[in-house]
């Protein structure tokens, strides 16, 4: 399948409003750096320094409660309404930044600018919203939390300096982010359920270096190429970081099994998407909307996945895995160099657009591998299984679902960094290690909010409250980057995941998809091989 090849597009399928062309390179990278421009120079629009610093104390991105999150008991025949909303949503903020980031003079020289111009008409935008999925979920019968209503109104954040240098000591956020049952330890596995924090702000801001030049066409300093990051403190040069080699990530991942349990292992070969299999769409959160993610995904294993597809075309699609038996779809973010170069969605939404520019970069290596379980057997997993680990929306969410791992080749077994993107040395390469929930409760196949129906481990590893162990998914992805350098509080040539357009390309951000169409005899293999400790491919 073809870059952004798409089947039928149903009549309710809305795009996404193309956000202004100013988030591209040469449009919101200069606004963007015009606004962090030393306090000591005049910028190339002729603002004084008073105007600069003024503008520096305002917002950086906007933050709005995370409303899916919390409708975690919308009926089944309710769902593909209230999916429609939640993607209305997600434009809506995405449209509410392209606004924020292309007005920077006018906040400069008006203080209330951003609450009347921007942040109060989203609320009523999200208010009216929100009110038709308490209709979608009424309407069959269902019960809405009135609770739910008093998330219309969105908050700003501003351009604060980080306070986490790097977290890379075992894998705790704090950041200002409540936890509530979504602390993550053990290399970035989140523990008790995965519970969702649901308004605990992550209140860092991410720290916005002075200058912004161009040089060569790429913007420096503190907008990235895009005009909302990456910035120099996003990253770290890993071997300045303290080593947490207590968390045992190697080459083949988190131990999930331990000495006891089950310990067997079972890898599927499915490529690094070298067909360029790319699309914007997210089929789990956002069905039936184009352009739902705001983000490019890649995919390997099953080639047809899209907002539109069923479960019966996925299980008819062909596979980029070796064994056709895995028609199985795994996607994630693309990771991108920003390096002045425009690829192939420079002007289209979920890319340039959206802020999502420069080199897209093909994994060098993509490890899909499941694990057992370290108390006992596992199960086999339910055809048509969703699964999402991590949050694309964790720099505005807060860390309750956050779940990243970045390091370097060499290095995996000594520092993983979760809200940093890794520098390398010379020689070495850029990790990033995913370990999904591993327990099921034994019933469904998805959730309304996508996350309730699968936990991970306790603890102890085991499963909790009737919840069964399935196997473990664990995805490495491993990439030749050019090392980005710091210099004078900016970087140059960095890397980054795509994200939504708010989140500005944190590391924290990244995230992973799996949807399951193993065989019903491929499954009995992975499970057979698991539980009687056998490594199988």
């Amino acid at each position: 399948m073809g870059r952004n090849t798409r089947k039928r597009r149903s009549s309710m399928a809305t795009k996404a409003i193309a956000a202004s062309a100013a988030l591209a390179l040469g449009g919101g990278g200069l606004i963007w750096a015009n606004f962090y421009a030393s306090a000591h120079e005049s910028n190339n629009n002729g603002w004084q320094q008073n105007q600069t610093k003024a503008a520096a104390a305002q917002v950086a991105t906007i933050s709005c409660p995370d409303v899916g999150q919390k409708l975690t008991n919308v009926p089944q025949n309710a769902r593909q309404g209230v999916a429609t909303e939640l993607a209305n949503l997600d434009k809506q903020i995405t449209e509410a930044y392209t606004r924020l980031a292309s007005t920077r003079q006018a906040q400069a020289n008006d203080s209330g600018f951003v609450q009347n111009a921007i942040v109060g008409p989203l609320k009523e935008k999200r208010a009216a919203t929100i009110d038709r999925i308490r209709i979608d979920i009424q309407r069959v019968g269902g019960q809405f939390d009135n609770s739910i209503s008093q998330l219309a109104a969105c908050t700003t954040q501003n351009a604060a300096p980080q306070t986490n240098a790097g977290n890379a000591g075992g894998g705790q956020q704090q950041n200002g982010g409540q936890q509530n049952g979504g602390q993550q330890n053990n290399g970035g596995q989140q523990q008790n359920g995965g519970q969702q924090q649901n308004g605990g702000q992550q209140n860092n801001g991410g720290q916005q270096q002075n200058g912004g030049q161009q040089q060569g066409g790429q913007q420096q300093g503190n907008g990235g190429q895009g005009g909302n990051g990456p910035v120099a403190s996003d990253f770290v040069d890993i071997t300045k970081v303290q080593a947490n080699a207590q968390l045992g990530v190697g080459q083949n991942g988190l131990a999930a099994n331990g000495n006891s349990g089950s310990r067997g292992s079972f890898v599927t070969k499915c490529g690094t998407n070298g067909n360029k299999n790319h699309n914007t769409d997210n089929v789990i959160v956002a069905p039936g909307v184009a352009n739902g993610a705001h983000h490019l995904h890649d995919y390997v294993g099953n080639q047809s996945n899209d907002a539109f597809a069923s479960d019966q075309e996925l299980a008819a699609a062909q596979s980029s895995c070796q064994n056709q038996g895995d028609k199985s779809s795994y996607f994630w973010p693309v990771l991108r160099l920003q390096n002045g170069t425009q690829d192939f969605d420079q002007n289209a939404d979920g890319g340039g657009k959206e802020g999502n520019v420069g080199k897209i970069l093909q994994a060098s290596q993509a490890q899909i591998k499941f694990v057992g379980n370290k108390k006992g057997n596992v199960v086999a997993m339910p055809t048509a299984l969703r699964i999402i680990t991590g949050d694309a929306k964790a720099f505005v969410n807060g860390n309750a679902n956050a779940n990243v791992n970045w390091s370097c080749t060499g290095f995996e077994n000594k520092v993983q960094l979760h809200d940093k993107y890794p520098i390398c040395p010379q020689g070495s390469q850029v990790v990033r290690t995913t370990n999904f929930q591993s327990c099921w409760d034994g019933k469904n196949i998805d959730s309304a909010n996508h996350r309730t129906h699968v936990a991970f481990v306790q603890g102890d590893g085991s499963c909790a409250n009737g919840f069964k162990a399935i196997p473990q998914l664990q995805v490495r992805l491993v990439y030749n980057v050019p090392a980005p350098k710091l210099q004078n509080g900016q970087v140059i040539q960095p890397y980054a995941v795509d994200t939504f357009p708010e989140n500005l390309h944190k590391p924290i951000t990244d995230h992973n998809d799996f949807i399951n169409f193993f065989s019903a005899n491929l499954m009995n293999k992975m499970v057979n091989c698991i539980n009687t400790g056998k490594k199988c491919q």
